[in-house]
């Protein structure tokens, strides 16, 4: 065979190759993205703000900044998970229970769904509140672990981590709009003005 061949391939060799996929033209190659940029593409084509971050130290400077682009340095937060709130509570926030009193809700999420850019929450998270209850604004704590295919994996994930006790009130939020930028296609749906917090642990 010759280097050229065993560097390119033989024509029949590549063409098929290249006909295995229809959806992206006749001879265009399948070109399929590593899970975590599929996610931030699709997050991203809902409407979400996305920030990476490399380390816990990086989560608390994004956080501040997003709290100093919206001026909510006065308002208070809403914070349900008590781990969340030891893991934050040296951060220039002002905690609260009440739904009421609250600007913007800072919260975990269960998995991170890539194939739609959608987050999976459960009653961990949300207890048995509805979406529309809470604020518009979300600020979401995840980390590239929680990274999945699609929401059955999701399930079946949240499924094997709580055998004794299967969480309530699951469901996904899809639409990152605040409530003023809802279009017809969100019509119906709870949108969020939502940022994403995206720590690397792999």
């Amino acid at each position: 065979m010759s280097l050229f061949r065993k560097i390119f391939g033989s024509k029949s060799e590549r063409l098929g190759e290249e006909l295995k996929s229809d959806d992206r033209g006749k001879y265009m190659p399948e070109i399929k993205l590593p899970i975590d940029e599929r996610f931030t593409i699709n997050f991203k084509a809902n409407g979400g703000k996305f920030l990476y971050c490399e380390n816990l130290n990086e989560i608390y400077q994004n956080l501040d900044h997003i709290i100093a682009e919206n001026s909510w340095e006065e308002k208070k937060t809403l914070l349900l998970d008590e781990n969340l709130e030891d893991k934050f509570k040296d951060s220039n926030l002002k905690p609260t229970r009440k739904i009421s009193e609250s600007t913007f809700f800072l919260t975990t999420c269960e998995n991170l769904i890539a194939n739609d850019g959608s987050l999976l929450i459960s009653s961990k998270q949300i207890f048995e509140k509805k979406l529309p209850e809470l604020p518009v604004n979300f600020i979401v704590f995840a980390t590239t672990s929680q990274i999945v295919e699609n929401i059955g994996e999701g399930l079946r994930g949240i499924k094997s981590k709580n055998r004794q006790k299967i969480p309530t009130n699951i469901t996904t939020i899809k639409h990152f709009k605040s409530g003023d930028e809802k279009d017809f296609l969100s019509y119906g749906s709870s949108a969020k003005n939502l940022y994403l917090l995206l720590l690397e642990d792999l």
